[in-house]
């Protein structure tokens, strides 16, 4: 061979060499390329996830929260028709505290009577109760309302309640009026 012969050959070749490396660079490049495209659909699917994960906990909290919502609504809807017949229900236990005294109107007690407990009742279904409060009982804040201090007439009345003004009733859990008491100093 020639000398020119020898020196394309030697070209050839060297350029055969670069292409292959050239060719296994791009086929690593490319794998690269693969994985990092399947590592990056991997994470964005993974986000997806966590992003339906969390809108769907929210919606859950959503549902229960109005559900809750729209229970305590129900229970107290009536709240100011309740609130509206307390001074009626007060106005009947004066008249019976009042008419017990006369003997001679054993009639009329009865007909109020019967139209109390009658009332009474039905408030009870729709659930009104009575806030238990006695003479005696230790004056606390956050369940009574204090009208007034007087000197206690013994000494174990002190800081307790003396006298009871007015019933406290609640709705469900929930109280719509707190007991009017007088309180011993």
């Amino acid at each position: 061979m020639s000398k020119k012969n020898k020196k394309e050959t030697i070209i050839e070749e060297d350029v055969k060499t670069a292409s292959k490396q050239e060719e296994t660079t791009t086929v690593q490049e490319e794998t690269k390329e693969e994985l990092s495209v399947e590592d990056q659909l991997k994470n964005e699917l993974q986000q997806e996830k966590d992003k339906f994960l969390r809108l769907f906990a929210e919606f859950e909290n959503y549902k229960k929260r109005t559900s809750r919502e729209r229970i305590e609504l129900f229970q107290t809807a009536n709240k100011d028709v309740m609130v509206s017949m307390l001074p009626v229900l007060d106005d009947f236990e004066r008249a019976l505290l009042h008419i017990e005294d006369d003997k001679e109107a054993e009639e009329l007690r009865k007909g109020v009577l019967l139209i109390y407990n009658k009332l009474l009742q039905t408030l009870q279904q729709k659930g009104l109760a009575k806030i238990e409060v006695n003479k005696g009982d230790v004056f606390d804040a956050d369940h009574h309302e204090a009208v007034t201090q007087i000197p206690a007439p013994s000494e174990d009345l002190k800081g307790k309640i003396v006298d009871v003004i007015e019933k406290g009733y609640k709705l469900g859990e929930t109280v719509i009026r707190f007991p009017k008491v007088i309180i011993g100093q």
